[in-house]
């Protein structure tokens, strides 16, 4: 009996919990009453609202992205109301703040949503589907962050939607998030997606299920062919780690968007990702679009459970900056084209164009000679997708840090491999036991620990942490190489190169001319890149090549006239900018860009020690 007795009390407790919970929880109603032009109509119920001025506002940061997004500017028709639809003073402090003065103990805020924008951040509404990002598409409440939050979308029946997320389904259309941060967290979509479903049981026995749901044009017998490519994927990740974390609720989503008009785009989240091709089906790019599927997935580990301290809370009104990006984008960026391979959807020839473009970001711009990882991913809070009108000088100062940190994930995988008889794969494991299963954020220092422990050398880690995290030192790419049987060479061998021309947005790896504005000569649109034949000669964005030894050129003029020359030779140059026409002089040099080959392809020997190497590090994994 008072077993019984003891169960009945926490069951009445647990009851009053959620009781206590629903009263309390701030209610989003959510119609569409004008789709075809790109609104939506919110509601925001918020009950028991404390005494004094209530605030509500728009995000500027979304999670996943590390720079600011003004969302407030899409919203408008903004109005609030107390009991019985009295309509309360609304003051708008600032472009995305407004205040409440005076209210009672429940208040709505009403609004309208413009979304036309489908990609990892935005919102989009058509008659074909409303596809919301949650930062921005809905207000939030200061002071309200751990109140639990309910959504209720109408029209479905309206248009064919069914509804696609992360958020609990509570029944009766209701979702569900417990709090603030996870409703940030939790993208939706509305349409009449194409939807496959799966299971994997962990390694703890637990099933956890799998939800692949695609709006696109293809039959679903192509999706369905897509998921079992996906479920490799899936597998292939897991036996990286070991298992599967632990999802909420037991249930993972892919939410994949396929259209020519869509942005394109991958974003994850802690249960789900946003994947958006902007292509015109599934059927055909099958293997094309695994790959953001692998990097993706990746994150649900890494970055989503494995999280730097940098990262939490996640801060809705202005980026959160993070000196471990390197690590939880750029090892994720080596794994999700690793495991491709891994998979069997790529060869190993076909993975030398990966290990190409890795090693010529460490080796071949000037961000990463003169900047270390760790100041690459400070400046994604102006590099994530920020918007900027102004010229950057980014070219010269940045490199990426998902290229940086996947350049710094191949080395480190090679050296475990080669001096000690380990793999990266060991050391995301111990990650994964340290920081994502027990989901205690980490910093660069805990990273060093981990190697440290992983490798039983804390004098390795220290020095490999020294050397190419703090510092700008790059590792020796071609030994590493050599242990798999690839070969690091130039691409270009003798072939005279003056530079990219248009910085990032005419940059070509030969370094060849591209058109600029204007119908004379050849405009230099962006800064020349640091160490060029054309930094060195002192012409720079803006600038505007006339003639090459006395010729006149244009873009397909001056790219003759370059590759009539050898490395070393030089050039006449006459350009003009605002302060008239110039004579200057090139001294041209070798093009510096980078190619990895097989050791059979470039005719070389392929040692057993060295086929060896190569499959246990790109073997299949999954047993």
């Amino acid at each position: 009996m008072k077993k019984l007795f003891l169960f009945g009390a926490a069951c009445l407790l647990a009851s009053a919990t959620m009781a206590q919970s629903t009263q309390n929880a701030i209610f989003y109603t959510v119609s569409f009453p004008n789709a075809v032009h790109h609104e939506a109509e919110i509601t925001m119920t918020i009950p028991q609202v404390p005494a004094g001025p209530l605030r509500v506002r728009m995000s500027r940061s979304s999670p996943g992205r590390y720079a600011t997004h003004e969302f407030g500017k899409n919203v408008y028709n903004v109005k609030a109301y107390g009991d019985n639809n009295k309509p309360l003073d609304i003051k708008q402090l600032e472009g995305d703040v407004y205040e409440i003065p005076q209210h009672g103990a429940m208040v709505k805020i009403a609004y309208t949503l413009f979304g036309n924008w489908t990609d990892g951040t935005y919102a989009s509404i058509e008659p074909s589907h409303a596809h919301l990002n949650m930062p921005a598409s809905f207000m939030w409440a200061y002071g309200m962050d751990k109140r639990p939050v309910e959504f209720k979308f109408n029209d479905l029946d309206r248009y064919g939607w069914k509804v696609a997320t992360q958020l609990k389904p509570m029944g009766n259309g209701v979702y569900y998030a417990r709090d603030l941060q996870y409703m940030m967290d939790s993208p939706t979509e509305l349409s009449d997606y194409k939807e496959v479903k799966w299971t994997v049981t962990n390694t703890d026995g637990k099933v956890e299920n799998i939800r692949l749901t695609t709006h696109s044009d293809d039959s679903q017998p192509v999706i369905n062919n897509f998921a079992e490519m996906v479920k490799k994927v899936v597998l292939e990740e897991k036996a990286v780690y070991g298992e599967l974390p632990t999802y909420d609720y037991g249930n993972y989503t892919f939410l994949q968007d396929v259209h020519p008009s869509t942005a394109g785009d991958g974003m994850e989240h802690r249960n789900s990702t946003v994947i958006v091709q902007p292509i015109n089906k599934v059927e055909g790019n099958e293997v094309r679009l695994l790959g953001t599927f692998a990097h993706e997935y990746f994150h649900s580990w890494n970055v989503e459970r494995i999280r730097p301290t940098t990262l939490e809370p996640f801060n809705f009104e202005h980026a959160n900056m993070s000196n471990e990006l390197w690590c939880a984008e750029g090892f994720t960026q080596y794994y999700g084209e690793l495991v491709l391979t891994r998979a069997g959807f790529h060869t190993p020839e076909q993975y030398t164009r990966t290990l190409a473009g890795l090693v010529n970001s460490v080796l071949n711009t000037p961000g990463a000679k003169y900047f270390t990882p760790i100041q690459a991913s400070r400046y994604a809070v102006y590099a994530d997708a920020g918007v900027a009108v102004d010229q950057l000088n980014s070219g010269n100062i940045f490199t990426s840090y998902y290229s940086y940190g996947g350049a710094t994930a191949l080395a480190l995988d090679l050296k475990l491999r080669s001096e000690f008889n380990l793999t990266l794969d060991d050391f995301m494991r111990q990650l994964w036991l340290a920081h994502g299963k027990t989901e205690k954020s980490y910093n660069v220092a805990d990273l060093q620990a981990v190697l440290a422990k992983t490798t039983n050398d804390p004098a390795f880690a220290a020095d490999f942490f020294k050397r190419y995290i703090y510092g700008t030192e790059k590792n020796d790419y071609a030994a590493l190489l050599a242990n798999a049987g690839f070969l690091l060479q130039k691409s270009a061998p003798g072939k005279a190169w003056i530079g990219p021309i248009g910085g990032s947005r005419g940059r070509g790896r030969s370094g060849q001319a591209r058109t600029g504005s204007g119908n004379e000569g050849v405009a230099i649109t962006s800064p020349t890149q640091i160490g060029t034949p054309l930094y060195e000669a002192g012409i720079d964005a803006d600038d505007v090549i006339l003639k090459a030894d006395g010729k006149e050129v244009d873009a397909d003029g001056l790219n003759e006239a370059v590759a009539a020359k050898k490395p070393g030779d030089k050039m006449s140059i006459t350009y003009k900018n605002r302060t008239g026409e110039h004579e200057t002089t090139l001294t041209l040099a070798e093009n510096p860009y980078l190619e990895v080959v097989t050791y059979e392809k470039a005719g070389k020997e392929l040692t057993k020690k060295q086929q060896d190497f190569r499959d246990k590090w790109l073997s299949s994994k999954v047993k």
